[in-house]
């Protein structure tokens, strides 16, 4: 089989535009390259609210079966969700079928190793490789793999959140908050405001239609949450939670209507918890210096990794991380799994905000403030030119990990290719938006040229 360049091939997943891309024979072949890959006996599949998504999941399904593997099938769960209730049932591995913040015209499969975390750069080549080789065989399978409905993970879930030290019910319910959420009618639809209700949270909820997704741009980017802007001002809430259509990502609103970039997430997030326990913080190349700040503040180090969710947690467990995860609304807490999980993060900034009687906006006010534009713009160019034009442009501390960035004395910059789209991103940020903005069009122009 040729390599099909419809599909882009990470550690995010296997993705690709429904048709060309993502369609019932590539959802097979690399389910049964993974699953070959992995041996396993027992999968756990649950997927998205997009209308694609029963179609797909019915494939895998029946691969994993038709493989001799039982399947545990749970509907329309939050990526975090699925990874949670791997380990909870000892199964062999997962499969959520996401696109997570692409729209419907997208789908994916992501794989999860036996503790429910995506699997790594190694294991994803691969796949890849036994799937582009054409000699994929099938094991002979006698008899084929049994097959249960699972509709209690989200309890599971929640149980688990409930269940932490740092969450005190008690505590959160007695400020008798308001919230509206956003849940773009994707799979965070039934357990964000489920979880709220058990943390004594009034909720308003906005888009939690899992039969109609998705009612805007998918991505929780400010641009986006107009609608839960208006909302949370027009109900006098104190804070508004979005999410995106996986439930991994999570951004916030405070009670003035404010959308808050989504890179304070997993600052709040570090602040509260290196606030109980000291160890490191690990963000990805691509997340604000206001992770480093807080670091400094707790008197602990901050660690860099590539991007991905994968990548942020191998280094998470190189350095004994007790917190980590992504600039783009990602939380993610070993204390409960490694994962990115917009539920949790819920609990924990309600726990914050709780602890120190205080809004959102109020907390925000304490942290540093930077102002970082993000940017993203097809390219096909050489990569390794316009890396060494951007050299010569900006002079400061650089970093190949992962693209290209560049730590400046006035902020940074980051260029890279994307996992999950056909892009280039572009990612800076300064101390005032005029600076930000002048380094992503110098680098927008540098791409341009080459």
């Amino acid at each position: 089989m040729k390599e099909d360049k419809s599909l882009m091939v990470s550690v995010s997943g296997v993705r690709g535009i429904l048709g060309p891309g993502m369609n019932p024979e590539s959802a097979a072949r690399y389910t049964a390259a993974y699953a070959s890959l992995l041996g396993c006996r027992h999968v756990v599949v649950g997927r998205d609210t997009r209308a694609s998504g029963p179609l797909l999941s019915e494939m895998v399904v029946s691969v994993l079966r038709f493989m001799g593997i039982d399947v545990t099938d749970l509907g329309i769960a939050a990526t975090p969700t699925v990874e949670i209730m791997v380990g909870h049932l000892d199964a062999d591995g997962g499969i959520i079928i996401t696109a997570s913040h692409n729209d419907e015209k997208w789908n994916a499969l992501k794989f999860l190793d036996s503790n429910g975390e995506f699997i790594d750069e190694k294991a994803v080549a691969a796949i890849r490789t036994s799937v582009e080789s054409g000699d994929l065989q099938y094991r002979r399978c006698d008899p084929v793999g049994g097959y249960n409905r699972e509709d209690g993970a989200d309890d599971v879930h929640i149980a688990r959140i409930l269940g932490l030290p740092v969450i005190d019910r008690k505590k959160i319910s007695s400020r008798g908050m308001k919230v509206v959420i956003d849940c773009v009618n994707g799979a965070g639809s039934r357990i964000v405001p489920k979880l709220l209700g058990h943390l004594g949270v009034t909720v308003q909820e906005l888009f939690t239609d899992v039969d109609s997704p998705f009612p805007h741009d998918p991505e929780p980017r400010p641009a986006n949450l107009s609608d839960l802007s208006n909302a949370v001002s027009s109900s006098e809430a104190d804070l508004g939670f979005a999410c995106d259509p996986d439930a991994d990502r999570l951004v916030l609103v405070d009670g003035n209507g404010n959308v808050c970039s989504e890179e304070l997430t997993i600052a709040l997030a570090a602040d509260y918890i290196l606030g109980k326990e000291k160890g490191p913080v690990v963000v990805n190349l691509s997340s604000s210096r206001i992770i480093d700040d807080i670091a400094e503040k707790h008197g602990v180090v901050s660690v860099r990794s590539k991007v991905g969710e994968a990548n942020v947690i191998s280094a998470m467990k190189d350095s004994g991380a007790v917190i980590g995860g992504e600039g783009n609304g990602g939380v993610i807490f070993p204390a409960i799994h490694y994962g990115r999980d917009a539920m949790t993060g819920i609990a924990l900034i309600l726990q914050l905000l709780a602890e120190e009687d205080l809004s959102l906006s109020e907390k925000i006010k304490k942290l540093p403030g930077y102002e970082i534009v993000k940017k993203k713009m097809p390219f096909s160019g050489n990569m390794e030119k316009a890396m060494e034009l951007l050299k010569n442009e900006f002079k400061g501390e650089y970093n190949t990990l992962d693209g290209m960035r560049i730590d400046m004395s006035d902020g940074w910059i980051h260029l890279r290719r994307s996992n999950t789209e056909p892009v280039v991103r572009i990612i800076a940020e300064a101390d005032n938006i005029r600076d930000a903005e002048f380094f992503v069009d110098r680098a927008i122009t540098i791409l341009e040229s080459t």
